[in-house]
């Protein structure tokens, strides 16, 4: 599976958004960094708890603000959700290659945007210091990912030497999107 080619796929933030949703999160967006964001995007959750577009605003809210336990939770919400739609309704530990072609049949961008949360929550488990669960979430992108096409390689070396901060993805521009974002 190429998971790097996006050619003819709608996307998750392709969506249509009622006009309610659309105005709190351009209410958000323009409240950013004060705590009237965080309000706005919480009012959007519970509007629609499901919706991408909407967790991955919350995510970046929260991740941003250096609330790694909150953003780890709206990630872990984000692929259950995006697992949902996808039919992997066991959860991501018994995903297997076989049900992860069934997904790509489904939406390979929400295939994608199902492995990116994945990662993303492990990068977020070795910023809050809990490297076993975040290697248990890198075993298994090795398994559904063996030519390593999201480059979770690199968050298991970070992880070997320790070093899941700021100072250790700045090096290496070109991965620190794929590292700390759900999206594209």
């Amino acid at each position: 599976m190429d998971f790097l080619d996006f050619e003819g796929e709608d996307l998750y933030f392709d969506a249509p958004l009622s006009g309610e949703l659309e105005q709190l999160l351009q209410q958000a967006a323009d409240a950013y960094p004060a705590r009237d964001s965080e309000s706005l995007l919480l009012r959007s959750y519970f509007l629609e708890p499901e919706n991408l577009t909407v967790l991955v605003a919350l995510y970046r809210y929260y991740y941003y603000q250096h609330r790694y336990d909150d953003a780890l939770m709206v990630s872990e919400r984000a692929l259950n959700a995006a697992g949902r739609m996808l039919g992997f309704d066991d959860g991501w530990r018994a995903l297997r290659l076989r049900e992860l072609g069934y997904g790509v049949m489904v939406s390979m961008g929400l295939t994608r945007f199902y492995l990116l949360a994945l990662k993303a929550s492990a990068f977020l488990l070795l910023r809050i210091d809990d490297p076993d669960r975040a290697r248990e979430r890198l075993d298994k992108l090795e398994e559904l990912d063996p030519n390593d096409q999201f480059r979770s390689h690199f968050l298991r070396e970070l992880s070997a030497r320790g070093q899941a901060d700021d100072r250790a993805l700045h090096p290496v521009p070109e991965d620190a999107a794929g590292v700390v974002s759900m999206s594209y």
